[in-house]
């Protein structure tokens, strides 16, 4: 990854409010008709994803500001949310843990029933990355000999950790959608002759192409099916200490209009092509491949980071290429600023509720999982943090910040649920609307950056109701739609 942000239930026993504000969340419960449910976690984590009591509807609701709820104005409809099974992530969550505590950390995670998530999105990276424990990729040869051929070409490097790991989630969640992302092209393939640094040698676009696909095809024999490709993380990037790769919109337009999307649409099973797959702040990368006349036929949808730029930079790409999607594919959680004054209110806002409003149909954190030290790392980031982390000695797991924007999103926004029209922002409310396809239910996600409390009322349809938001907050609203009876 680059730098971070640069301008990177009401409780029916006393046990139960306990245990919600410990960080141990209840299954999400059906709201009766004249009710709100309504969850929250606080920045602090006294609150976390602690059901509340809930709103309830009245004709009229004064509190400002308000927002207005228009479900009969429906926009993308939604993947899901995660984060990323790096090989760090990886190699904790299957050599660190016991067998009960991997299954019981992964159906926290993947799983619907009980306290489960239903985290239905991912990412694996296609050969090492900064969060992996050393540098390779999926072809290396001895003395770094070309091998346009792939005869080299292996998986063994991932079936001690990222193969079981990935299995189980998919055991768990057979809904989940996994991407994959390459750091870089095996060393021979390009001008450094390594994987450090370096741009992909025209020559070898061919050879690349296939080793993407060799990547799709032996994964799917392990039971892993990859739902869509980048062809390159942060392509406009060359770290100096972890694999990585500069190839420009020109390039990219050429290795995927002349290579890998007239491979992939000869195979005619997929996978889907991402473009860009980097930061905000530059738009024109994108513009330039979705324009080619011939490669923008093969990429559907732009994947975006959120280290540089302003979400609100996916808009105009979506409006110019309507037809392609949108997705949030990497942000990390960490100990920098504004991350860090900024905290879980900061990572809704930003990461789940305006890469929404900005039409991505997913959102991924980063790493699944990292230690008490922010690793295992080879280069890159050393204050990042992942989703949950791991205490390498004990295998105990603490939840961040990322975890419950996740929750917050995941447990109630199902695969297939639309977003629909919500007003704002405003002040230091946002809130991003959603409409569930499986029983009609609408959810409202809000978050408060305020350092005090807020009240602001909800408008849907003719019915009303008011809240208080704690200061530093964020929360999930989920009632039942009067359209629900004539679906």
């Amino acid at each position: 990854m680059t730098r971070p942000f640069s301008g990177r239930f009401h409780p029916l026993l006393a046990s139960l409010v306990l245990m919600a504000w410990a960080g141990a969340p209840r299954a999400a419960e059906q709201p009766a008709p004249a009710d709100v449910s309504v969850w929250i976690t606080t920045a602090d984590h006294t609150r976390a994803l602690a059901p509340s009591a809930p709103a309830r509807f009245a004709g009229q609701a004064s509190a400002r500001p308000q927002i207005v709820i228009d479900d009969t104005q429906r926009f993308q409809e939604i993947v899901g949310f995660g984060a990323s099974l790096t090989d760090s992530s990886a190699w904790l969550i299957q050599h660190t843990l016991d067998a009960r505590q991997r299954d019981a950390l992964l159906k926290e995670l993947f799983g619907r029933e009980g306290n489960g998530l239903g985290l239905s999105f991912s990412r694996l990276t296609i050969g090492a990355s900064d969060f992996s424990r050393h540098h390779y990729s999926l072809n290396d040869t001895p003395d770094g000999t070309p091998d346009p051929d792939l005869k080299h070409f292996s998986i063994d490097q991932n079936r001690g950790d990222v193969i079981p790991v990935a299995r189980a989630m998919l055991a768990i969640n057979p809904q989940l959608k996994i991407m994959a992302s390459p750091w870089s092209a095996p060393g021979w393939m390009k001008d450094s002759n390594s994987l450090i640094q370096g741009r992909l040698l025209p020559q070898y676009y061919d050879a690349f192409s296939r080793y993407l696909l060799r990547y799709v095809d032996a994964y799917a024999a392990e039971g892993i099916p990859i739902f869509a490709l980048t062809v390159q993380n942060e392509p406009d990037y060359e770290p100096k200490d972890y694999p990585g790769m500069r190839l420009n919109a020109p390039a990219r337009a050429r290795l995927i209009g002349d290579h890998l999307g007239p491979m992939i649409a000869r195979r005619g099973s997929g996978p889907l092509i991402f473009d860009w797959d980097h930061n905000w702040d530059k738009p024109e990368e994108p513009m330039g491949v979705l324009s080619d006349p011939v490669a923008g036929n093969y990429v559907d949808a732009v994947a975006w980071h959120c280290y540089g730029g302003d979400v609100a930079a996916q808009s105009p790409v979506h409006d110019a290429f309507p037809d392609k999607d949108a997705y949030m594919t990497e942000c990390s959680g960490g100990d920098w600023e504004p991350v860090r004054s900024g905290g879980l209110p900061l990572q809704m806002k930003n990461i789940i509720i305006r890469s929404m409003r900005h039409w991505a149909r997913g959102a991924l954190f980063w790493n699944l999982a990292l230690d008490e030290n922010n690793g295992p790392y080879a280069g890159g980031c050393h204050t990042c943090r992942g989703v949950v982390t791991i205490d390498s000695r004990t295998g105990e797991i603490t939840r961040t910040d990322e975890y419950y924007a996740l929750a917050h999103a995941s447990r109630f926004v199902r695969p297939g649920a639309h977003r629909i029209a919500s007003s704002g922002p405003t002040d230091d409310l946002d809130n991003v609307a959603f409409r569930n396809a499986d029983d009609g239910s609408l959810v409202l996600l809000v978050s408060n950056s305020a350092i005090q409390p807020r009240r602001f009322s909800v408008a849907h349809g003719e019915r009303r109701f008011a809240y208080t938001l704690p200061a530093r907050s964020v929360a999930t609203f989920v009632w039942r739609s009067d359209a629900t009876q004539h679906d």
